[in-house]
């Protein structure tokens, strides 16, 4: 595998239950290597949660080692990127929901999302990463959804101009938005 395919960069946007989970799943098993690396970022707090989760976790099977990181995605892209063949990061709305549920702070939010591109550069394995796109909607009514949607969209944006693909995912269909790779083969 070239160094240039173990360093991309995928991000997998949808809507919910769009099929971006799925999506990305898929894309990441397509990928060579044995050591998938799946990191949940749900901190599943009702009975419908752990049963959603359960779901997933039966979707990938035994072959996909899972950390639980709700905050610190990138220390945790630094640690296991090192030995793993792909690792799979769902989902960057609930990190979001999960920084602003610890400090409501936008600059707190930024801050980690600097950190989680930073930790993006070094491109030791594949990084396919899933979110919500949350701001085609209504808007909220309260301050602290409105930063929810407005943090989300800006790390959905800064993500997306760092990846070297973007996939959007409608009623189970990919749509490929962006695609650096491409570029090469033409």
């Amino acid at each position: 595998m070239s160094a240039k395919n173990r360093q991309e960069v995928i991000l997998v946007l949808g809507g919910c239950r769009s099929g971006k989970s799925s999506q990305a799943l898929a894309l990441a098993e397509a990928l060579p290597g044995e050591e998938r690396v799946f990191v949940a970022t749900s901190v599943p707090r009702d009975p419908e949660m752990q049963n959603r989760v359960k779901r997933h976790q039966q979707e990938r099977g035994q072959a996909w080692k899972t950390v639980e990181c709700p905050l610190d995605l990138a220390g945790t892209i630094s640690e296991c990127g090192l030995l793993a063949d792909v690792l799979l990061i769902d989902c960057l709305t609930l990190w979001v929901a999960n920084l602003l549920e610890r400090q409501a702070e936008e600059s707190n939010a930024q801050q980690a999302l600097d950190g989680l591109l930073k930790a993006l550069e070094p491109g030791k394995c594949p990084v396919i990463l899933v979110g919500n796109e949350v701001g085609a909607g209504v808007v909220p009514e309260n301050r602290l959804a409105r930063m929810f949607r407005d943090v989300n969209g800006a790390v959905n944006q800064r993500l997306a101009a760092r990846a070297d693909r973007v996939i959007w995912t409608v009623a189970g269909i990919p749509v490929t938005i962006k695609d650096r790779t491409a570029r090469g083969r033409e």
